[in-house]
């Protein structure tokens, strides 16, 4: 572990995510996510809360976000955000790398295992996508792992706990994992380390369902349930679509692996990760570039790490290099950064809509589209989206919408209900600025 090349490829790589991540905020290409993190970074010494969801407790169990809330604190800029998720994704190169070097001690083979990990697609897009909880997983799984494994069992409870800490769903993953670790090495201090690590993740979810977002929540359930609301329509689209898109999910994660993970019983550890993402009636779920990935990334690439290290020194070495190879390959036909769509020079349209966004008067009460949404987010705590619907009515005092970005999701879908509520007198025009327009609700100040 004391490798420089490891430690400065591992700053490279959150470097360059950093970097990636600047340019596609400047291009306003974050969606609503980023800005909901934002508020709730910047409020999570205080209501954990944002303009959308209300408190975020009722619809995950964070803790690992007071971490971003120092980070923005002491830097108060969405860059914090990013550059956080990108040193976090990185941090997962180490264990990997750690786990390989520890059973073989080849330098040259742990060097390589590093680079599959620094080139693995969805680790990249996990990383360059909006901020979220999930990004701290991969890296706090794939540390406990190698503490475990390296007997160093107090840094590896530490390790868990942060895992636990990311979401409600890694707690029931650790316990999962606890509780196989305590089943395999019953009767040693591994083993009850395990079980104590897999007993406190059961606790915190029981106690997250039980009593955190039953307090918390303002709806009658759970949000995120409705990936798992089957209807007979649902099912009739897993044959053979939903089936397929399934399937090629698992090429995209594997391929570049060589499926390598699958030689190791380590993977047994990710198959309620991945059943998570795929039993989901939407494809959000297992789409590489998104949020969930960090689900499953830590033990998958475990999985992979274990797997290496039980090949004969030469031959996984030549296997190495191959998974190098495919890792590039994807990127290139694959890509989940899609750069085509998120990394461009920033234009006029951007800085016309900073421009006026700086000038709004502080915590103004206004609803508007992703562009300007996550723009506002961190300095105005009143700031939400339009509503999905046309049907629905806002509302937000003020209504701000530009033009000059046709393809924003929410003008898409609420741009033309504005016209109507005009018509209706609830808002009035207020101010416009090229193709930006913003709107007063009647009887608002």
């Amino acid at each position: 572990m004391r490798d420089r090349w490891l430690w400065l490829a591992t700053l490279a790589y959150a470097a360059l995510l950093t970097w990636l991540g600047a340019i596609k905020y400047a291009a306003h290409r974050n969606l609503v996510d980023f800005g909901i993190f934002e508020q709730t970074a910047a409020s999570a010494f205080g209501c954990f809360c944002n303009a959308v969801e209300g408190s975020h407790w009722a619809f995950h169990f964070s803790p690992i976000l007071y971490v971003a809330g120092a980070a923005v604190a002491l830097w108060h800029s969405p860059l914090a955000l990013i550059a956080l998720q990108a040193l976090a994704g990185a941090l997962t190169i180490p264990p990997i790398y750690a786990l390989v070097l520890r059973k073989r001690g080849d330098v040259g083979s742990a060097r390589l295992a590093g680079a599959v990990v620094l080139l693995y697609p969805p680790l990249a897009g996990l990383i360059f996508g909006d901020f979220h909880e999930n990004g701290f997983a991969p890296a706090a799984v794939a540390w406990a792992l190698y503490l475990f494994d390296a007997g160093r069992l107090w840094w590896s409870v530490l390790a868990a706990l942060a895992a636990i800490a990311v979401k409600e769903d890694q707690a029931a993953f650790i316990a999962v994992a606890g509780f196989l670790g305590w089943w395999r090495f019953r009767g040693t201090m591994p083993g009850l380390a395990a079980l104590a690590v897999a007993v406190v993740a059961a606790l915190a979810f029981a106690q997250y369902f039980e009593h955190v977002a039953p307090h918390a929540a303002v709806l009658a359930s759970w949000q995120p349930v409705r990936f798992y609301a089957w209807t007979a329509q649902d099912v009739r689209a897993l044959f053979p679509a939903g089936l397929a898109q399934r399937a090629g999910f698992l090429v995209l994660v594997f391929a570049p692996l060589l499926f390598l993970p699958f030689r190791s019983r380590m993977l047994w550890l990710a198959a309620a990760p991945l059943g998570e993402v795929l039993l989901s009636r939407m494809p959000t779920t297992f789409t590489l570039g998104s949020h969930y990935a960090g689900a499953w990334l830590g033990y998958v690439l475990a999985a992979f790490a274990f797997a290496v290290r039980a090949l004969p020194p030469a031959r996984g070495r030549v296997l190495l290099w191959w998974c190098i190879g495919l890792c590039v390959v994807e990127l290139a036909v694959a890509d989940p950064l899609h750069p085509g769509l998120n990394l461009r020079a920033p234009q006029s349209r951007d800085a016309a809509l900073d421009r006026y966004l700086r000038a709004l008067p502080p915590n103004l009460d206004v609803a508007t589209q992703e562009e300007a949404y996550t723009h506002l987010a961190l300095r105005d705590p009143n700031a939400t989206v339009l509503p999905e619907r046309a049907g629905t009515e806002p509302n937000a005092c003020y209504l701000l919408i530009d033009r000059a970005f046709p393809d924003s999701p929410r003008l898409q879908e609420y741009g033309t209900a504005i016209a109507a509520l005009v018509a209706r007198g609830r808002y009035a025009p207020a101010g416009r600025a090229g193709g930006i327009e913003l709107y007063r609700r009647t009887g608002c100040r």
